[in-house]
């Protein structure tokens, strides 16, 4: 084991020592602004994904979670890495490495081929389960007003705005199907022209909706065609004017709520800038 997982507890360590006996780590991929780690490592010749979180960390149950129920329409053509080993109690898993070029920042980020290809996966995700849930619009209200409650830098003004117009919010029955919950490129990958998809750990039942809202603000909002292109390959479009708004604002809400926390200030500048958007655009 080498400082690439020095972040990992004495448990986790000691599963990833017995899961992957004299394993060699290759590459840290940890993002660096939680306190994930998330390591490449090679053990008997083949590759592996290593990923650890910390003790207030609940995305790794989200990722077994997701492995266990709901990732085989991807991991069964080679589009998403299987998973290996993992204990939701130590917060760690292995899959197995999914070899590719990471869309954001590449040639592929403006490919509509790519775009046509994610629609398609993830009408493979939605497919899979429907549940009607009379309770949802509430609990999400209640946490985008628990958002606006943590420390942020939404100007004043425009946050008791926010707060006043969920407080009049209806909430309808919701439609939830299992999500990605981060899904943008910078969560494809590339293989030979074949798209696939990692890091499921927002993964959870909500309005297939939902899962257009990073989408939208960023690469459907730079080239109206990729929208065309993702659409045409996920089919009819999910987004009802309503309940679309509630999901950008309060993806906008959370995106510079949480952007603030951890200090990244471009991600927490789109969040402001998706606020400004989803304020200025809807209409009742």
């Amino acid at each position: 084991m080498t400082s690439a997982l020095g972040n990992l507890s004495a448990q986790q360590r000691a599963l990833v020592d017995r899961w992957l006996p004299n394993a060699t780590v290759e590459r840290d991929h940890s993002w660096g602004l939680t306190t994930t780690t998330v390591v490449e490592m090679t053990h008997a010749g083949s590759r592996f994904i290593v990923k650890a979180a910390g003790p207030d960390d609940h995305h790794i149950q989200r990722e077994l979670h997701a492995h266990l129920n709901w990732l085989h329409p991807w991991t069964s053509r080679g589009r998403a890495p299987a998973l290996v080993h993992g204990s939701a109690d130590a917060k760690v898993l292995v899959t197995r490495h999914l070899p590719g070029e990471l869309v954001l920042g590449s040639t592929h980020a403006d490919d509509p081929t790519v775009y046509r290809q994610a629609g398609e996966l993830l009408a493979l995700l939605h497919a899979q389960s429907v549940v009607v849930d009379d309770d949802y619009e509430r609990r999400e209200n209640e946490k985008s007003q628990a958002w606006l409650r943590q420390p942020h830098r939404i100007a004043a003004a425009t946050a008791e705005r926010l707060r006043a117009e969920i407080g009049t919010w209806s909430t309808p029955p919701a439609t939830l199907v299992p999500t990605h919950g981060d899904w943008q490129p910078r969560n494809w990958l590339v293989h030979h022209d074949v798209v696939g998809i990692i890091d499921f750990g927002r993964a959870a039942m909500r309005p297939a909706s939902t899962d257009f809202a990073r989408l939208a603000v960023q690469d459907f909002n730079r080239d109206p065609n990729l929208e065309t292109a993702f659409l045409d390959g996920y089919g009819p479009d999910p987004r009802d004017a309503g309940a679309w708004h509630r999901d950008r604002v309060r993806a906008a809400i959370g995106t510079a709520v949480w952007a603030h926390r951890v200090g990244d200030e471009p991600f927490e500048a789109q969040g402001h800038r998706m606020i400004a958007e989803a304020l200025s655009s809807y209409r009742a």
